[in-house]
């Protein structure tokens, strides 16, 4: 298995934006990926592109805009874990030594789909849904759960959206560029109990691309590429197995398996971005991340250890909360973002001296099932 790196990324602003298709958007993001790399269009080899609503030949209506044609075009769909699932589709073609040169797009434009228009209601198959048992209450259960385990507190919940919002102002990409207060978080719309209108990702429109070489190749492009050492992609088990909701075995599992392919623990990890649909979910993604031990992820937030500047920084992007969620780019996105950091190019949200980065994204709910995907990949410098 050759050695893979990244040598290009490329996102568009991430926002509402109804007036741009997602095909204008995907193709923004990949001239900026390409011209990030220093490649032409006739360099690439292989992509794979994912994107959950509205989708048609998504890569190949992207990439003929920009000149590329003639060459092997995957689509994925994988919730939203979607994106996190085309960048590790180009990364084991070049890795299998298939190809020398691919791109990863990832693509959404959620205010023209039709989740956004109420188009598409819970399945028939899904009990669960039809229930009502579906985001944002199963977080809602999430948090009470946690509140009552561990002892945390409304206010953490909403310190965390404070910090991903204020991470959100230092970021030029982000859909809201805003400060916001503890009490403002708290006072904000209430719309599952104890979550918060401030405490749930927005709807959003964007895209974001990765271009990956050989490390041989990429060597023609740069003196420094950023590595791929670890990548893992996983689906859930049977949710009504876990022994306790506040503990996922499916992101602890992946986690495990990035870890052990990139031959670093938790405590060599200098920056991260995971999912954070909900401000509570951030709190579990650092335990199952191993970031801290199960019930101690209130006491990172209560020390500021995640914030820019802090000893682990955690979605300096603002993540999803404050940059959006346009839900397939979200997983190609949060891993240029660590490319970003590792390369010092992250300006005021940079985290110094950056070695070694882990994106995390979580894809979709199943009935019965834990979760349907979660995609993790840790680069090095």
């Amino acid at each position: 298995m050759r050695e893979v790196g990244v040598v290009g990324v490329g996102q568009s602003t991430f926002g509402k934006a109804p007036q741009r298709t997602a095909v204008e958007l995907g193709q923004e993001a990949v001239v900026a990926a390409l011209k990030d790399a220093g490649l032409s269009p006739s360099d690439i080899q292989v992509a794979y592109a994912s994107r959950m609503y509205d989708c048609w030949v998504t890569a190949q209506c992207i990439l003929k805009e920009v000149g590329v044609r003639g060459i092997e075009m995957v689509n994925v769909e994988n919730a939203c874990a979607g994106g996190a699932t085309a960048f590790r589709g180009v990364w084991k073609e070049i890795a299998d030594d298939h190809y020398d040169v691919g791109i990863a797009i990832g693509v959404e434009s959620m205010t023209t789909s039709p989740i956004a228009h109420r188009l598409i209601p819970p399945t028939m198959d899904d009990l669960d849904g039809q229930l009502g048992l579906t985001m944002p209450g199963i977080f809602a259960i999430l948090a009470r759960r946690q509140m009552e385990q561990y002892g945390t507190t409304v206010e953490d919940f909403a310190q965390i959206s404070v910090k991903n919002h204020h991470h959100g102002c230092l970021n030029p990409f982000a859909q809201y560029r805003k400060e916001f207060t503890v009490e403002e978080i708290l006072n904000s719309r209430m719309i599952c109990d104890p979550i918060t209108l401030l405490q749930c990702c927005p709807n959003t429109d964007g895209a974001a691309a990765a271009i990956l070489c050989s490390t041989d190749v990429a060597r023609r492009y740069t003196t420094k590429p950023i590595r791929v050492i670890g990548s893992a992609l996983l689906s859930g088990d049977y949710g009504y197995l876990m022994q306790d909701i506040t503990v996922s075995p499916l992101g602890s599992k992946t986690a495990k398996m990035a870890y052990e392919m990139a031959g670093v623990g938790p405590e060599d990890i200098d920056v991260v971005e995971l999912h954070d649909a909900f401000a509570n979910e951030e709190m579990l993604r650092y335990e199952e991340l191993g970031l801290c031990q199960p019930g101690e992820g209130t006491r990172l937030i209560r020390e500021r250890a995640t914030w820019v500047g802090g000893r682990i920084p955690v979605n300096p992007s603002g993540g999803l909360l404050a940059l959006g969620h346009p839900l397939s780019a979200s997983g190609v996105r949060n891993i240029a973002e660590i490319v970003l950091h590792l390369r010092g190019q992250a300006g005021e949200r940079q985290t110094p001296n950056a070695k070694v980065g882990l994106a995390h994204m979580l894809g979709g709910s199943v009935a019965g099932l834990e979760a349907g995907a979660c995609g993790i990949h840790i680069l090095a410098r």
